[in-house]
């Protein structure tokens, strides 16, 4: 009888011990484009991301998911919020958007404003604190690897990814600084002023270096 009631005992333990364990892992959406809808594949900087906390034995700690989609936009963003983020109740959002915002624009004659970028980008990032979770921002990295300026859309990119610097240290939100994490690579590599193939395969998408760096400065974020 005795064995009986301390097997019960047991049993009941580990359960609340596993329970515990699930309920502290913090769970981390990765809301963005078809970056991040790609960084979920293998080798993805959320594959690689996975890949390196369970090497550091760190599993029972985060739960990542990826909810990018091709072709997005922040208002985009916006408007699957609560079925793509907020519905799965995450500890932590990481916002990677802006590149179709601007690359849109003279590739298929969408896009988004500046001046509306910048209210669709505070209406998500609000809705998230709401909830009590915390976000971490992430700028547009590039459309084109040229480090001279002389990519077409430099100039925008450049004039997104500075409102969200800005919004950030406003706000005291975390910042992973894509854009310039991407263009000090290409300053120290790219001495011939190539449009792709150190960071990306494109000019946009990320190749296995590119993951590589998203990875291990979002890790940073995460881990902090």
């Amino acid at each position: 009888m005795r064995f009986k009631i301390a097997s019960a005992l047991f049993i009941i333990t580990s359960i609340c011990c596993m329970s515990f364990i699930q309920e502290g892992k913090k769970k981390i959406v990765f809301f963005g484009d078809s970056i991040t809808e790609l960084g979920v594949q293998k080798g993805g900087y959320i594959d690689l991301l996975k890949n390196r906390i369970a090497s550091k034995g760190q599993t029972n700690q985060f739960d990542l998911l990826g909810a990018g989609i091709g072709g997005n936009k922040i208002y985009d963003l916006f408007l699957r919020l609560e079925r793509d983020v907020l519905d799965k109740a995450p500890n932590v959002v990481v916002i990677w958007v802006g590149v179709n915002d601007v690359w849109h624009k003279s590739m298929m004659g969408t896009g988004t404003d500046y001046d509306k970028f910048g209210l669709f980008y505070d209406a998500v990032v609000q809705k998230i604190q709401s909830k009590g979770a915390k976000v971490i921002l992430v700028t547009p990295a590039v459309i084109g690897e040229r480090n001279d300026q002389s990519n077409p859309q430099d100039g925008e990119l450049n004039l997104y990814a500075n409102w969200i610097r800005q919004y950030a240290a406003q706000k005291n939100i975390a910042l992973v600084d894509c854009r310039k994490l991407f263009l000090d690579y290409s300053i120290k590599n790219n001495p011939k002023q190539l449009d792709k193939g150190f960071l990306t395969y494109d000019r946009v998408h990320l190749n296995d270096a590119g993951n590589q760096l998203v990875a291990n400065a979002i890790y940073e974020a995460i881990t902090k």
